[in-house]
């Protein structure tokens, strides 16, 4: 299953270039030729890619975030994996899988910033469901900052089939959730699903249900919650954090 897009921003477009990914076309504002430019440019011609100098009014058309930097690639588009796939990579690694569940996100910027974490991480791959959440877009892409292009993400009809069939393979899998028990009392090693639930209404019932831990963050703040994306990031270094030791 394929979903297509454009890729935007200087960074993003070299780091999908770097990573190996077959860019169909590349669109660069006239005029401009400083060294990240030059860069795009000497990548583009070691893969014989076609390339457009276009006025920057037209770069600003094709732009479906408005911060292009003055380049625009349109990327062969980014397939996703198989739940196998994640297995197999945490296989050749020779280590126990440690994946990312995402239930209901919504928000392009956090689930690009969630894939960026998952890679850091050390996560094996991202799973995310088929309704009521955002895919792989460009903004995806670009908030990942290139991870997109080295962190395969799964997309499934339905999240708790898929780890009940992960846990018949070996798999734990600890949720976020406010009332749950603090993170640092809880053993999360092993071959583990971390779930995050959408920034509104958290994880679904069902799926909580379906987890067999669920963590709290400890907070001491005047406000009672944080960004999914943030909440993804402090969970996962815990996992990290237990992992090393």
């Amino acid at each position: 299953m394929i979903e297509e897009f454009t890729i935007e921003g200087r960074n993003a477009v070299l780091e999908a270039f770097r990573s190996g990914k077959t860019i169909d076309k590349l669109y660069v504002q006239k005029g401009v030729s400083d060294g990240p430019i030059q860069s795009i440019l000497r990548e583009a011609k070691k893969t014989d890619t076609i390339v457009n100098f276009v006025e920057r009014e037209r770069l600003d058309q094709m732009s479906e975030e408005g911060h292009h930097q003055g380049v625009i690639a349109h990327a062969a588009a980014y397939e996703y994996a198989e739940v196998e796939d994640l297995l197999k990579a945490a296989e050749e690694k020779g280590e126990p899988p440690f994946l990312f569940l995402l239930d209901g996100i919504e928000d392009p910027h956090n689930l690009g910033a969630i894939i960026r974490t998952a890679n850091l991480a050390g996560a094996h791959g991202v799973i995310i469901p088929k309704r009521r959440a955002v895919g792989l877009t460009a903004t995806v892409a670009k908030t990942s900052a290139g991870a997109l292009n080295y962190t395969p993400v799964a997309k499934v009809t339905n999240l708790t089939a898929v780890m009940e069939d992960l846990k018949k393979k070996g798999m734990w899998f600890v949720c976020a959730d406010m009332d749950g028990e603090s993170m640092y009392r809880l053993n999360l090693k092993g071959p583990i699903g971390l779930v995050i639930g959408s920034e509104g209404s958290g994880v679904g019932r069902l799926v909580k249900e379906t987890c067999d831990m669920v963590a709290s963050i400890p907070m001491k703040g005047n406000i009672d919650s944080l960004n999914a994306s943030v909440a993804a990031g402090v969970l996962a270094y815990e996992i990290v954090r237990q992992r090393l030791g």
